[in-house]
């Protein structure tokens, strides 16, 4: 499966009853605890003119499981940014020479500092400053005096933004294989029941060939739609809906729902079909697209595939096994030609069993024909 995956130490808490698609919300601890087993403390630049201050906001970060890189100045802050390119930067506002408001400008000017999140420090409490900052391009504001705690935990949630943000997938916006497998990887961890469903387009590249890439991103984003429209429908709001790359997404779910959802998007992309290939195409049932060799192959057009895995009756201990599981279960759903839903129901080291749901191309109204097999 195209996605990248990296081993994970369990944090040692007590597991919880969970959703099988949502994780319990993170706190200042957890996040500690995470970067400290995990050896990644992230380097934050603290931009503060005040010698005491500068030095109990490092001390702070310390302990919360960062590597502060301190800065006298705006000079020295710029410099430091881009020579250390700190996950974060911290930046007072009221300093003498070159203002905060001026730093942040610069920092978004030069490229190589401009995507670096920015929290501002004030004692200044009016809305005109915050607005200031904000169109400068700040990320974040935090009024001095400020608590320790309240100060980390808004640090951990702008650094959760900007690697979702980073990690989205420019087409569909949806979160990316960062942020998948972090979400996969605390599955796993916290240890519920959940089901993860991989989705993708079969016979992509003729449809691409036949109409045109323009078409083909229209597939891939009305693809995205169906699968968020489904696990709106179908869930409990614990849902989670990843593209992957390309024709290629997956959503998590609790086991008992993820089947629901996946008729729907069976159901919802048969609808779509009428819209994204002519209706000649669909009547012919199949399209025929030229080779490097000029010669004429036929394709069947436009059709969806979902493998589900779930996680009851098995034991899954890293995302590496999540998607050696779907790539095989897939692989057998891609043999049967429409679009269909295959369902693990391995118990062990057995065979693999399926079950087979399928529906090919059809008119507003038709019903999804199901098979056994």
């Amino acid at each position: 499966m195209p996605l990248a995956v990296s081993p994970r130490e369990k944090n040692g808490r007590k597991k919880q009853e969970t959703a099988g698609g949502a994780l319990p919300p993170r706190n200042a601890s957890d996040e500690r605890n995470r970067r400290v087993k995990g050896m990644e403390r992230e380097k934050i630049l603290v931009i503060e003119d005040e010698d005491a201050i500068r030095r109990i906001i490092g001390l702070h970060l310390t302990r919360g499981g960062f590597e502060p890189v301190l800065a006298r100045d705006g000079e020295e802050g710029l410099a430091l940014a881009r020579e250390t390119k700190p996950a974060l930067i911290l930046l007072d506002v009221m300093m003498p020479e070159m203002d905060g408001y001026t730093v942040a400008r610069k920092l978004r000017a030069q490229f190589v500092t401009s995507q670096i999140p920015i929290i501002m420090l004030t004692a200044r409490d009016n809305l005109e400053d915050k607005l200031a900052g904000l169109e400068v391009g700040a990320n974040d504001y935090v009024t001095k005096p400020f608590a320790a705690g309240e100060l980390l935990a808004r640090i951990s949630t702008v650094l959760r933004w900007s690697k979702a943000q980073r990690s989205a997938n420019p087409l569909t916006g949806l979160p990316g294989n960062l942020s998948i497998e972090e979400h996969l990887e605390g599955l796993i961890a916290f240890g519920s029941p959940f089901s993860v469903v991989y989705v993708d387009l079969d016979n992509f590249k003729a449809f691409n060939d036949t109409y045109g890439y323009n078409e083909g991103d229209v597939a891939i984003r009305e693809l995205a739609r169906i699968l968020l429209l489904a696990c709106e429908a179908h869930g409990d709001g614990s849902e989670f809906v990843g593209h992957i790359g390309g024709d290629d997404f997956l959503y998590t779910s609790r086991p008992e729902r993820a089947e629901a959802i996946a008729r729907r998007v069976l159901e919802e992309f048969g609808r779509a079909l009428v819209r994204l290939v002519p209706e000649e195409d669909r009547k012919r049932g199949y399209l025929e697209v030229e080779g490097r060799t000029g010669e004429r192959k036929r394709f069947p057009i436009l059709s969806v595939t979902l493998a589900m895995i779930a996680s009851d009756g098995r034991r899954i201990a890293h995302v590496a096994q999540v998607a050696d599981l779907a790539s095989e279960v897939k692989r057998y759903g891609k043999s049967i030609e429409g679009s269909v839903l295959v369902r693990d129901r391995r118990r062990g080291e057995g065979p693999p069993e399926t079950v087979v749901l399928g529906s090919g191309p059809r008119e507003e109204g038709n019903d999804v024909e199901s098979r056994d097999s």
